[in-house]
Parts: C-alpha cells; sequence; structure tokens
C-alpha cells in the first residue's frame, strides 16, 4: 500500500461523518462554542464599515437589533440539526431532495471558500505588518499566501487540536476587547462618539448597516445545525447558541464601531475593514492576535467545506485527501485576490441572497409542512420520501430562485430602505408554504425519533 493511501485511510477514519449523531454538549458548553466561533478578526472589522456613515449611538442599536433577528434563524435551524443529529448541508435534503439538495450545498462550498480568502488575507496583512515592522520586508500577498498553505495543512492533520485552542484564542480577543474598550473611553467620553461628524460622501444607510449585520449572522447559520447537532437537549443547544452567538457578535461588532471611531476621534485616516489602521492604534501585540485567531477560525472554515464535499451525497462518500488537496489549492490561489476585502459588503449580501432564502424554506418545510419530524429516507441515497421528481423538489429550487432573485433586485435594482434580507426571507417563506400546501398530507409524517437511532437500525 503507498504512503498515500495509507494517509488516505488514515484521515478517512478521523473525517466527520454526516450521519446522524446523538449529542452530548450541555448548554454552557454550547454557549462557549458559539462564543469562540464568532469573535473573530472578520465580524470586529464588520463593525469598522458603519462608523462615521451613521451615527456611532444608532449603529450599535443596529447591531443589536441584527443580531437578535438573524439569531432567531440561526437558533431555529440549529434546532433541527439538534433533533435529528444532521449538519446543515444534510438537512437540505428534506426540502430540496436527495439530489436538489447539492445546489445549496456548492452554494455553501463557494460561500466559504471565499470566507478562507478573506481570512487569509487579513491574517497575511497582520502577519506583513508583524514582520514590516521587524525587518522593514513588506508583501501582503506573499504572506497571505503562506498563511492559508498553513491552514490547508492544519485542516487536514491538525483540525481537531485547533477546535480545542480555540476557544483560548477567543479569550484572547475578549482580553484585547477590553483593553480597547477601556483605552477608548477613557480618552474620549462616549458623547465624544456620538458627536463624530457623518460622512458626507456616506455609503452605508441604517438599513444597509442592518442588512450586513443580518446578513453576518446568515452567514454563520450555514454552521448551526453542524454544532448544534452536538448538544444534548433541543433546549441546551437554544440557549447556548443564541446566547453564544449574539454575545460575541455584538461584542465584536460594536469593538470594530468603537476602535473606528477611536481612529476617528484620534485625528486618524479612517480606512474601513482594514486591520492595519486599528493595529497602528493600538499596537502590534493586536496584530499577533489576529494572526492566530484568523488561521484558527479559516483551519475550522477550509475543513468544513471538505466535510460539505465528501458528504455531498449519502452513501456515496468522496476521498477526503483529495478533496482537501483540490481545495486547498484553489483557497491558496484565491488567498491571492485582495481586490476581494474592497467587496466585503457585496459579499455579505450576495450570501444573504443566498441563504436568507433557503433557511425560510428549511424552517417552513421542518416546522410547518413535516410538523418537526424527518424520518430516515433522509439517510437514504436513492429513493424514499425525500426524492421527490428524480431526487429534486422543484417546488423548493423555483421558491430558492425567485427569494434570491428578489434579494439581489431589493438590494442593488430597487433598494429597500429595510434592506433586503427580511423582505426577501418572508417572501420566500409564503411562496414556499402556498407552493407546497397542496402536495401536504399525502406523505404521512413519521413519528418523532432521533435519527441516529434509525442510522444504527439500519446499519
Amino acid at each position: 500500500m503507498s504512503l498515500y493511501s495509507r494517509l488516505e485511510r488514515r484521515l478517512e477514519a478521523s473525517s466527520d461523518d454526516a450521519g446522524p449523531v446523538r449529542g452530548t454538549y450541555s448548554s454552557g458548553r454550547m454557549l462557549m462554542i458559539w462564543l469562540a466561533a464568532n469573535l473573530v478578526v472578520t465580524t470586529l472589522l464588520t463593525g469598522t464599515l458603519f462608523v462615521p456613515d451613521v451615527p456611532y449611538g444608532l449603529v450599535l442599536g443596529l447591531i443589536v437589533g441584527g443580531t437578535v433577528v438573524g439569531a432567531a434563524v440561526l437558533v431555529l435551524i440549529g434546532a433541527i440539526g439538534t433533533r435529528t443529529g444532521l449538519p446543515t448541508m444534510a438537512l437540505t435534503r428534506g426540502p430540496f431532495g436527495t439530489r436538489g439538495s447539492l445546489l445549496p450545498l456548492a452554494a455553501n462550498v463557494i460561500i466559504l471558500m471565499g470566507w478562507s480568502w478573506v481570512q487569509a488575507m487579513l491574517a497575511g496583512i497582520s502577519l506583513d505588518f508583524i514582520v514590516a515592522s521587524i525587518t522593514g520586508f513588506s508583501n501582503p500577498v506573499i504572506f497571505a499566501v503562506l498563511c492559508q498553505t498553513i491552514v490547508v495543512v492544519l485542516a487536514i492533520f491538525g483540525h481537531a487540536g485547533v477546535a480545542r485552542v480555540e476557544p483560548w484564542f477567543a479569550a484572547v480577543i475578549l482580553a484585547i476587547a477590553a483593553y480597547i474598550f477601556i483605552a477608548s473611553f477613557t480618552t474620549f467620553a462616549p458623547a465624544d462618539f456620538a458627536a463624530i461628524p457623518s460622512n458626507p460622501e456616506a455609503f452605508y444607510t441604517p438599513g444597509l448597516v442592518f442588512d450586513v449585520v443580518l446578513a453576518t449572522a446568515i452567514s454563520w447559520t450555514v454552521l448551526s445545525a453542524d454544532f448544534n447537532r452536538f448538544a444534548r437537549t433541543t433546549r441546551a443547544g437554544v440557549i447556548g447558541s443564541g446566547i453564544g452567538y449574539t454575545l460575541s457578535t455584538i461584542i465584536s461588532m460594536a469593538l470594530g464601531a468603537t476602535a473606528i471611531g477611536y481612529v476617528a476621534l484620534s485625528g486618524g485616516e479612517v480606512v474601513a475593514f482594514d486591520p492595519v489602521t486599528i493595529i497602528d492604534a493600538f499596537g502590534v501585540l493586536f496584530a499577533v492576535a489576529i494572526f492566530l485567531s484568523v488561521m484558527a477560525t479559516n483551519t475550522m472554515v477550509v475543513y468544513g467545506m471538505v466535510t460539505s464535499v465528501i458528504n455531498a451525497l449519502p452513501g456515496r462518500k468522496v476521498p477526503f485527501l483529495a478533496s482537501a488537496l483540490v481545495l486547498g489549492a484553489i483557497s491558496i490561489i484565491g488567498s491571492t485576490f485582495f481586490g476581494l476585502l474592497a467587496q466585503f459588503t457585496t459579499f455579505l449580501v450576495t450570501i444573504s441572497a443566498l441563504f436568507a432564502p433557503v433557511f425560510a424554506i428549511m424552517i417552513v418545510d421542518y416546522y410547518l409542512l413535516q410538523r418537526r419530524s424527518y424520518d430516515a429516507d433522509i439517510l437514504r441515497p436513492t429513493g424514499g420520501r425525500y426524492w421527490y421528481w428524480a431526487g429534486v423538489n422543484w417546488v423548493a429550487v423555483v421558491s430558492w430562485t425567485i427569494g434570491a432573485t428578489l434579494a439581489y433586485v431589493w438590494a442593488y435594482v430597487w433598494p429597500l430602505p429595510i434592506g433586503a434580507t427580511v423582505p426577501a426571507f418572508i417572501a420566500t417563506f409564503v411562496i414556499y408554504l402556498a407552493l407546497s400546501l397542496p402536495f401536504r398530507g399525502k406523505v404521512a409524517p413519521a413519528p418523532a425519533r432521533h435519527l441516529a437511532d434509525a442510522s444504527s437500525d439500519a446499519r
């Protein structure tokens, strides 16, 4: 047996399965998982986008409001994962069909790839700042490629270890957050932040701020069932993910808004979504923390992307190592596309346009049409209740297409004052429910039963 084959076999044995699991985590542990997951520099830097376009006090209110609304969707999807033991993309087989689920899965891989690029660039910029301050050498692209190469290696060989240390990096971010808040509000009064002059050529409006905050929650919801399926009970998952996500997002985004406000009040150049701007204001240790937190989070993003691909269809597992190498190579090449950082808002809005309708469909299907129960047919590679029309539920696909189109139109063609995400979510919810009601009851819902038991019986 070749070295590659031996390595492949070892990695296959340790990789995550998309099959159902019975969770054991308490609400406290779930809270820590979600707190660690979103205490990252991307969420922090998102907060720097809003000030001074929108008044500081209003920004804080919009961050809280958008986070709470987004957390409600995240919790509802996560609860399905706890009840069934399945990750998010496997759950899309319910409404979209066994083959139809490949459409949202493909969108998810593309989105995760984009996140991996953004985080690699931020890590590269931070590492470049550290090296340049010591040696004078500067090349962010080279350092971004180096960081992403390390991430790919860790995703293949060391993701379990990274997952264990990620909470410690979150603790570092919390310590930095405390330092920045203290430094900011001992230097300037809250009234000074509230009085920051608005940008006369403002890009952000209150509606767009709310939409971007909500889009951040939507981007995390693709992983909500992946995490929450390990909760001991639905209550533990709901409490842990709801509180953990809400706290981490509000802290991170408020920190970003405060930090960029501090820069503005100090007379510095305000450059949104630029880690160097914050590093210059608060010191090189912040660059080290950014580098470490991004590397940890990005490792889990790349690993999650690979896991999604290898478990795309039940009963047809794709080789782990080959998938990791191909996706890893793409992620390394993409980490050189620094122009994506200038399009971060567009990236978030695109995520929201693609996945807010998906989650509306999933919520309608599970909670209203299927009466909170998916049966063991969702684990079958062909046939069964979720085969629909040759493996695709075209009602869901059409509803998703309409919802995503409306989200794009309301974001770019006829912008709405409240943003596009909530209207697109509601429209998709109503459309899918209306189109699906004639088919409801033709197949009686199965009795509620954890799918891990059904999977064990099948084996």
